[in-house]
């Protein structure tokens, strides 16, 4: 029997459950000149806002131990924008095609998911977890009913399938993904960048000129895969899961813990062919686990008190 790396979410095949996250990859052009897309499972784009965003000021990336900080702030050329000039590009490349939309207001996320349902992207991810913003993003995804609020107004507007990328900066993060369920949702994104803090010793001063900053890459792993699994055993809708991957067993590990689909940002940042590194070494390492379908894999993880 031949090794299956196929993953089936919401009516879609994804050749394999890798996918560049967004704000790592902008919208694949750059990429595109180092391998060929078609190979990822699918892409996500840059979040996108209705209107431009400059973004926050420099310094806004700082190196951290096992990971880093960032606190670009969602700076993005608009929707518009994208899909004059992006959209043909993004959507063609032969792979599923997801768009990340922000906002600040509920308006906002509704005429930006209006415009989105005009194009040919294949879903649609509501970021409503970003901590790099002043208004809007975490605002909304730190409360489950606002999250609920939100995604009941947008469910209205699109038949494409929606996921909700939520924050881990909360009490609660399941009641926020149960919310999202309710209004329906079709996925769940998590998680987002942990807020925390760089120190310059030598000015006295945060190291970001934004004072905090998500903090992203190996160092949240654990956190991540623990809200991946308690999040599965609650929702009975596909989670996408994210945080510290940077390898084929990061995969791996990610989706006996309950994910579906995963998604790589920093080790974007550290290795442009990060992504497509773990797709080629996904076989071998399925072939040392025993493993012959990925699918099956996704929330196969036996805590200890479900003995």
């Amino acid at each position: 029997m031949g090794l299956n790396t196929e993953i089936r979410v919401n009516g879609l095949i994804f050749k394999n459950p890798v996918i560049p996250a967004s704000g790592t990859f902008n919208f694949g052009r750059e990429m595109a000149e180092l391998y060929d897309l078609s190979v990822l499972g699918g892409m996500v784009s840059k979040g996108l806002t209705l209107s431009p965003r400059k973004g926050n000021p420099s310094p806004r990336i700082a190196e951290s131990s096992s990971g880093m900080l960032n606190s670009v702030g969602l700076q993005n050329p608009g929707i518009d924008h994208f899909i004059e000039y992006d959209h043909d590009f993004f959507c063609s490349q032969g792979c599923i095609s997801i768009v990340n939309a922000a906002g600040s207001t509920e308006d906002e996320y509704v005429q930006a998911v209006i415009k989105l349902n005009e194009t040919d992207c294949d879903i649609i991810e509501l970021n409503l977890s970003c901590p790099n913003v002043t208004e809007g993003c975490m605002i909304f995804g730190s409360s489950p009913r606002a999250v609920g609020s939100v995604v009941s107004k947008v469910r209205k507007e699109t038949s494409k399938p929606i996921w909700v990328k939520l924050t881990p900066n909360t009490g609660d993060v399941t009641a926020a993904a149960l919310a999202a369920e309710a209004e329906g949702a079709d996925g769940i994104s998590l998680i987002n960048t942990l807020l925390g803090l760089a120190v310059d010793i030598s000015s006295g001063r945060p190291v970001i000129r934004n004072n905090y900053a998500g903090l992203s890459g190996p160092a949240i792993k654990p956190v991540a895969l623990r809200m991946v699994n308690q999040v599965y055993l609650r929702v009975g809708i596909p989670v996408i899961g994210m945080g510290g991957i940077a390898s084929a067993d990061d995969v791996i590990e990610f989706m006996m813990a309950g994910a579906s689909l995963v998604q790589i940002g920093t080790a974007n940042i550290n290795d442009p062919y990060a992504c497509i590194r773990i797709i080629e070494d996904l076989p071998d390492r399925m072939l040392k686990y025993g493993i012959n379908d990925l699918q099956s894999l996704t929330g196969s993880l036996r805590l200890w008190d479900q003995e």
